[in-house]
């Protein structure tokens, strides 16, 4: 027996039965995350790294070309900036990590380790801004932020995670909340070509939105349990932050005038989002654009003469291509190396042995429908090919699952039916709170996002008038 084949099977739960534990086997096994010696942190190993790296990388030129420059501010942020916005403070006092000694003392002002970075950010915009020559200020920056959660799981929710959150100021309202929709459709885009991710977006109720904001607007995605997972998020600030913290500036008419701010953030909650969307009893179903691995070349009998020779050329054109390429020239057996790239969700494996050599094919198998097919061998442009298909295919498999899974409800009756079968419900809503908390007492379910595109009658508490058609879902 080959060097580890005792572990060709590597146990994961069943998907359907118990999806919780198998989201914690899969982010595990495969290496992604580890837990953190402090309580809610985890450790993002090589594997998860790159796949944030990956997105990093597309968003952040979407965002270049979109005219957005990167800086960077401090994690430590004065108490005093926090309560100069009165609900900000208030939304984000419990989540909140303070340090209140430092080199052996105590502070004279304790620091707020960020939770997110709207304070400081407008403090410092306020310093740099002093005429409308100087608007718009748009800038963005790659960052870790800590907020203390009770209730933790790898990559949806830790006490400290990374992501990156753009911010923006403008001479007019009209202009802010341009951006801010615009910031929305720049995520949707990326979420279907980068993630195959099909999204909802639209506005949050003021009760979902984001602490300080005039209006909050979210991407959720449905995962394979019929949760949503909150992917995305804008916030158009009209003059709240700018008010609070100076940001001001002497327009064209000579007048002193406050800007309006904008901000957007997603974070590393995205690779648990495509993890839980695309995943399946093998493991992981990565997105060719996101996948640290593309392709993972097997050699098949690779001690006779010529194979590890093939192989390697192989692996060398596609390089040259600009695929990012795995040859797995280790002493395991080929089956327990097919089992390995699965469970780590490689879109594309070539195995190559003699015959494969003296044939000039290779033999590809496709990790999203688990088949195989032939090309000639070397051939790039049939990878390339193949791997668009994949990221194509992700997407409409993704897109069809959740559409086939909103569903409509008149009355509480319904939408619980229909949250316990695994849906998102689209439902009527007065605009009343009390009607948004009854549906979260009655049903554990929440507003996602507002639905623009069909309108509801009466809302399926009260039975009032309805004033918007809601999203409602269990979400993590």
């Amino acid at each position: 027996m080959a060097k580890n084949d005792q572990q060709f099977v590597k146990e994961i739960a069943d998907i359907e039965s118990d999806f919780p534990q198998w989201y914690t086997d899969v982010v595990l096994k495969t290496k992604l995350v580890d837990y953190g010696p402090v309580k809610g942190t985890m450790v993002i190993r090589p594997y998860g790294y790159a796949i944030w790296e990956n997105i990093q990388r597309e968003m952040d030129a979407r965002f270049k070309a979109a005219g957005v420059e990167n800086a960077y501010f401090p994690l430590l942020i004065p108490m005093s900036f926090m309560t100069k916005e009165a609900e900000h403070v208030e939304g984000f006092a419990p989540e909140v990590a303070v340090v209140t000694h430092a080199g052996g003392e105590k502070l004279a002002e304790p620091l707020v380790v960020r939770p997110t970075s709207e304070t400081i950010i407008g403090h410092m915009f306020g310093k740099w801004i002093e005429s409308w020559r100087d608007l718009p200020l748009r800038q963005n920056q790659w960052c870790n932020v800590m907020r203390w959660e009770k209730t933790t799981r790898p990559f949806l929710r830790t006490s400290e995670f990374l992501w990156q959150e753009g911010h923006s100021v403008y001479a007019s309202g009209e202009e802010a909340e341009k951006e801010t929709l615009a910031m929305l459709r720049l995520y949707e885009e990326f979420a279907k070509n980068v993630l195959c991710m099909p999204v909802l977006t639209g506005r949050k109720t003021e009760k979902e939105k984001f602490a300080g904001a005039v209006a909050t607007y979210g991407m959720e995605a449905m995962m394979h349990d019929g949760k949503s997972l909150q992917s995305g998020t804008t916030h158009y600030m009209g003059q709240n932050f700018a008010q609070a913290f100076g940001v001001q500036f002497t327009d064209k008419d000579g007048a002193l005038k406050y800007g309006y701010t904008m901000s957007y953030g997603v974070s590393t909650r995205l690779i648990g989002a495509l993890i839980m969307t695309h995943g399946d009893q093998r493991g992981l179903v990565l997105p060719p654009p996101v996948a640290p691995v593309q392709v993972v070349i097997v050699p098949i009998a690779m001690k006779k003469p010529g194979v590890l020779e093939a192989t390697h050329a192989l692996k060398e054109t596609l390089e040259n291509a600009g695929i990012r390429v795995k040859l797995d020239d280790t002493d395991n057996s080929p089956g327990w190396k097919f089992n390995e790239w699965e469970m780590k969700g490689v879109p594309l494996r070539i195995e190559l042995g003699p015959r494969d050599i003296e044939a000039g094919k290779m033999l590809l198998f496709r990790r999203d429908i688990c088949e195989k097919q032939e090309a000639a061998l070397g051939d790039v442009k049939a990878v390339n090919e193949l791997l668009a298909e994949i990221s194509e295919k992700m997407y409409i498999k993704a897109k069809e699952r959740m559409h086939s899974r909103i569903v409509n409800a008149n009355s509480l009756e319904e939408l619980l039916a229909g949250v316990n079968g695994g849906n998102f419900v689209r439902a009527g809503w007065c605009g009343e709170r009390a009607c948004e908390d009854k549906v979260k007492e009655f049903a554990q379910a929440t507003a996602r996002v507002m639905d623009d595109h069909h309108t509801a009658e009466a809302c399926l508490c009260c039975g009032k008038k309805a004033k918007h058609t809601v999203f409602f879902a269990r979400a993590y």
